[in-house]
Order: C-alpha cells, then sequence, then structure tokens
C-alpha cells in the first residue's frame, strides 16, 4: 500500500468519524467539533489526493487549498462557536428545540 492510499484511507476513516459524532449528538458544540473532524478527514483526503508520486514533492495547489480550508475553518468556527453562545445564552439550553426531547 502506497502513502498516498494510507493518507486517503485514514482521511475516509476521519470523515466517517466525524459523521457519525454528528449524527449521533444532539448538544450544539459537540456538533460543531464534528463537523470540524470531518473537515480535518477531508483536508487529509486532499493532500493524499495532490501526491504526484513516490519521489516527487506534492502538488503545491492542493497544498494551498488545504491551507486556506484551514484557515477558513477556523474563521467559521470560531464565528459558530459566537453564535452557539448567544443561542444558549438566549434559550437556555445547548440544544436544538427539535432535539430537547432526545437522549444526550
Amino acid at each position: 500500500m502506497t502513502d498516498p492510499t494510507f493518507y486517503g484511507l485514514c482521511g475516509a476513516v476521519v470523515v466517517g468519524t466525524g459523521i457519525y459524532g454528528f449524527v449521533l449528538h444532539t448538544h450544539i458544540l459537540r456538533r460543531l467539533l464534528s463537523f470540524n473532524v470531518i473537515g480535518s478527514g477531508i483536508f487529509l483526503m486532499l493532500g493524499a489526493a495532490g501526491s504526484l508520486g513516490p519521489d516527487t514533492a506534492a502538488d503545491p495547489v492542493a497544498q494551498a487549498l488545504i491551507i486556506t480550508g484551514i484557515v477558513v475553518a477556523l474563521s467559521a468556527t470560531a464565528l459558530g462557536l459566537a453564535l452557539l453562545v448567544a443561542y444558549a445564552r438566549a434559550s437556555g439550553s445547548p440544544r436544538l428545540p427539535e432535539d430537547a426531547n432526545d437522549d444526550p
């Protein structure tokens, strides 16, 4: 098994874990963290897809996309966290109304 294949499979496992956490949890902060895990897995798969060969460096375009994606994900997470705190203060619950009756 080559390194890009291994990293691609690891990225798929990370994405699957994030999707599982996103579906399983009703707490909004845990869903936000699961969404970040999904994004990290996608970045890992993009890095694996950017491999040009065993003896060459990775594609710089894929690396630039990953770095830009990390910066955008960081700012989107900060915005999501600010909105989550404002919602929890306003409603008094860290869960959405349709998820309030579900088990944690």
